[in-house]
Formats: C-alpha cells, structure tokens, sequence
C-alpha cells in the first residue's frame, strides 16, 4: 500500500515527505495507523549523523498513538480498532530479561531492531522497489506503519492522539527514571539538568514521588516559567552560577542538621557528558543517586575521579524511563486521562506532516517543548 512518510535520506539532510510502500502485517505482526507522533530530541540526534546505529535511507520516528487496522497470523494481544501507542522498548515477557524482572531492556528483536528491520530479517518499507530503514521499530513519521506485537501498547479509546503519543517517549522516561530508576521517596532534594521535554517530566515525576527540593539547572531563563509549572522549587542559570557550577548547587542543599549538603537524587537530561559529571558530583556524599538519561554522542566518554563513587555516589542510566511498556504504558495514560499528570502543555505546536522539517527548526532554536505532526 501507498503511505505517506518523511523520508530521511542521509545524515545532516531535510526530511523529504513522499509517498512510500508498505507491505502489510506478516505473522506477529500489527499495522497501525499513525494517528499522531511526537518530534524527539533523539530522532534530531540520528538525522544529524552522531547517532552509531544511525541507518539511511529510514523512516525516523518513534513517539507515536494511533489504531490498529490489521494483524498478521498469531496475533492475539490487539485487534482491529485497539488504540495503541508504539513501542521503541518491546516487551516480550518471555525473554531472560523480561523474565529477570531486573530490567525492561527487553531482548527478543534487539539485533533485528538495530538492524532497521522487522524480527524475520527484512523491511516492509520500500521506495521505488529498494528497501527503507525501520527506525527504532517503530517509524511512525509514515501515517501507517507495521511493528511486531510486543512493540504496542494497547490504551483506552477516549485518550487524545495528539497529547498521549508524548507516552510513547519523553512522558515516560522522565517519569520513570524519578519512580522506576532512582525510586525517589518523599522529601527527597533533586536537581534535573535540562529543563527540555525530558526534564519537565522529570520534574513532573519528582513532583509525584513527593520530592522537597526540585532544583531545575538549564542556560535559558525562559525555562525558569516551565519548570516551575509542573513542580520545580528552585531555578539555576548554569551560565549564571559562577565557576564551580557544583559548589553552588551544593550549598544550595545544605540544611542545618545537613552541613555536607548535596542532592539526594540528580538527573541528567542534556546529554552532555561534561554536565554528566556534574550531576554526579553534585549528589550527596554517602548516598546520592545520579541517572543519566541524556543521550551522547558516538565516540564521547563520561569521566569522574574515583573518589567521587568510593565515597558512596551512585551513576545509574535508564532507557525508557525503566517502563515496561505494554504494563506501564496504558497506566501512565491513565494517569494523564485522569489528571494526575500534565501532557497538554507541554505539546507546544502541532504541524502536519509537510511542516515536520519546521518542528525540527523549532527544537533547534529551543522554541518547542514538543512539536506533534497530526496525520
């Protein structure tokens, strides 16, 4: 079949929209249609060439809601007319490490995943007759796409496309690396770097976990106003601190039974391996806690003196916010659906799919929170 698709057909290079081919939905397999997606800081981080598994010619994408229209034989999860949220983390249930409960990192399509294929080896996208990349399994910048069964999540049917697509990545990871990852507990001090999609959400999560102190750390004051929206306490203009950026955030958190001060929870959302470190060593002695969620680039290291982790600090990464996704996924939904989370304002423009290189735009000049393209 004919769909419609932003076409990534090399590193550093515009999307192209045109009309692709699709084959349907073999065994295990869904076809959904792709009501709403999500423009992602990960999805800039593979079009501008530093991702390593980064594929060309692909269909990027992979923050999406939309409705299943087919399924392929063996299929019993979802069925035609389910609304379903795709899954760039599948899960299996069956594999070692669903079965660990250790972890959400699910491995039963992960080599085919970073292979830009479906599990049997081969791609239902095509152009012209030559094959298209899949994107994280998922390659919801097409308004149709076919993903296995264990990557959706099915939710209710009254959740709106255009906010609840945000599940299907930045929602949450930033909430399930404060409940999931860190498991922050009431009264907690945190300090989020990056006050983007991610951080908000972080802040969000903290919020919900019943944190104390919120500390929010970016370089544009204009994000002093979001962050206190949804439950940041104090604001930090790293630009602005002086030259020990870690000193400052220290003594921020020193209280008068707690003269040693740091975090008990820091949260990395830039992707910048130089602030990586800073939020380790802004944690507290003895027990501070700090997660990496910031992606970088190929070839970057992360680097502290030993000291900094002898001393009882913890550096912990989280994929997806540690969320199973077809458990997790519809709660967190429902979570939104019931108002004890914020998705609305955080979707900042909406686009159609000819205006999805103006979403990138936005996100580079730091003028988007998230840009959604309605199909």
């Amino acid at each position: 079949m004919d769909v419609r698709a932003a076409l990534a057909v090399a590193a550093g290079k515009p999307l192209e929209v045109t009309t692709v081919q699709l084959e349907g939905p073999k065994a295990g397999e869904v076809l959904v249609e792709i009501k709403a997606t999500g423009i992602c800081h990960t999805d800039e981080f593979t079009l501008s060439g530093a991702d390593p598994e980064g594929l060309f010619p692909a269909i990027l994408g992979h923050e999406g809601a939309g409705v299943v229209v087919d399924v392929g034989p063996g299929v019993t999860s979802v069925k035609k007319g389910d609304h379903v949220i795709p899954l760039y983390t599948p899960e299996c249930r069956q594999c070692p490490s669903c079965l660990s409960r250790k972890t959400n990192l699910c491995t039963a399509i992960r080599g085919t995943q970073g292979q830009g294929v479906m599990p049997d080896g081969t791609s239902r996208f095509s152009l012209g007759g030559k094959k298209l990349h899949h994107y994280m399994g998922c390659s919801t910048f097409a308004n149709f796409t076919v993903l296995p069964e264990i990557a959706v999540a099915k939710i209710r049917e009254d959740a709106p496309f255009d906010k609840v697509c945000y599940v299907g990545c930045g929602v949450t990871t930033g909430i399930g690396a404060v409940l999931n990852t860190a498991k922050v507990e009431p009264g907690a001090k945190a300090v989020v770097f990056g006050l983007g999609g991610i951080g908000l959400n972080v802040i969000q999560g903290l919020k919900l976990a019943g944190a104390d102190m919120i500390i929010g750390v970016d370089i544009n004051n204009d994000k002093k106003a979001w962050g206190e929206r949804f439950g940041m306490t104090h604001f930090v203009n790293a630009k602005e601190a002086g030259a020990d950026l870690v000193a400052h955030l220290v003594n921020m958190t020193k209280s008068g039974a707690d003269q040693i001060g740091g975090a008990d929870y820091t949260f990395d959302c830039t992707g910048n391996v130089t602030v990586m470190r800073q939020a380790l060593e802004c944690s507290h002695r003895g027990w501070g806690v700090s997660v990496i969620i910031g992606v970088a680039g190929a070839g970057q290291e992360i680097a502290t003196r030993p000291f900094q982790l002898v001393t009882g600090r913890v550096w912990k990464g989280t994929a997806f916010g540690g969320a199973r996704g077809r458990t997790d996924v519809p709660k967190i939904v429902d979570w939104y659906m019931d108002g004890k989370i914020e998705i609305d304002p955080m979707i900042t423009h909406t686009m159609p799919l000819g205006d999805i290189n103006k979403g990138f735009d936005l996100m580079h000049e730091g003028k988007s929170i998230r840009s959604v393209v309605v199909y």
